[in-house]
């Protein structure tokens, strides 16, 4: 998938995003029947997610490992920097906002 630019707003990112797992299911030459049945989302959810844009993080887990498109969602779970020992042992004093 190509990045997602930050000037996009939230309705039009999941539509975005439902747009672009519909070319890929189409680019594999599938149907949303055979989708559905190979990543375990009902034939429901998956229309109106490439309809709407709407479905669960896990549904659209399913959606891209059954495309073969997992790896997509790497850098959202991927760890922060490696941090030093020292940074570690001794973090730095989060300031206390005022009300």
């Amino acid at each position: 998938m190509a990045k997602i630019t930050s000037i996009m707003t939230e309705p039009e990112m999941v539509r975005e995003i439902a747009r672009r797992v519909r070319e890929l299911r189409l680019a594999e030459g599938l149907r949303q029947e055979t989708l559905a049945n190979r990543s375990g989302v009902s034939l429901g959810t998956l229309k109106a997610f490439e309809r709407t844009g709407r479905i669960s993080l896990e549904r659209l887990a399913a959606l891209l490992v059954a495309l073969h498109r997992g790896h997509e969602l790497d850098s959202l779970a991927a760890p922060g920097p490696l941090r030093s020992l020292e940074e570690i042992e001794n973090p730095p004093e989060r300031r206390r906002g005022t009300r």
